[in-house]
């Protein structure tokens, strides 16, 4: 805002600036010039249609604990399972509960090396495990 003193009277007389305000709505037409047409024309867009059919919730399976110690020995579900035969029973869960993984909780003692986490996540990939969580 400007003021100036207005005359003999003494009190400052305000002029506002129009020319932003002009400028703010020159852009907003041209917007609105530009993108009228494009909302003129109809977008085609399939929706779903309502189904009376109740699908069966399906409960998830009971997860699989596995758990590395520090002598690097792992644990599936509290029994001691070996590494090479991890990845076939990864699999075995996975075809046994198509379409409904359990999930796999992974949890390691500190002091377990990282190679042999590295070997779990493996098998756990190559098994096509979806459901991975990390514990502690």
């Amino acid at each position: 805002m400007a003021f100036s003193a207005a005359g003999n009277s003494g009190r400052p007389l305000a002029d506002i600036n129009v020319t932003p305000l002009v400028d703010v709505m020159l852009v907003l037409l041209i917007i609105f010039i530009v993108t009228a047409p494009m909302v003129a024309v109809p977008i085609p867009v399939d929706l779903p249609q309502r189904s009376e059919k109740v699908l069966p919730r399906v409960e998830p399976p009971p997860p699989i604990a596995l758990w590395v110690d520090a002598a690097d020995q792992l644990y599936w579900n509290g029994e001691v399972l070996a590494i090479a035969d991890l990845q076939a029973r990864l699999q075995a869960q996975a075809e046994l509960h198509a379409g409904n993984q359990p999930e796999l909780r992974i949890d390691a003692s500190p002091d377990a090396q990282y190679q042999v986490m590295a070997k779990v996540l493996a098998a756990a990939n190559n098994a096509r495990m979806q459901r991975i969580a990390f514990i502690q």
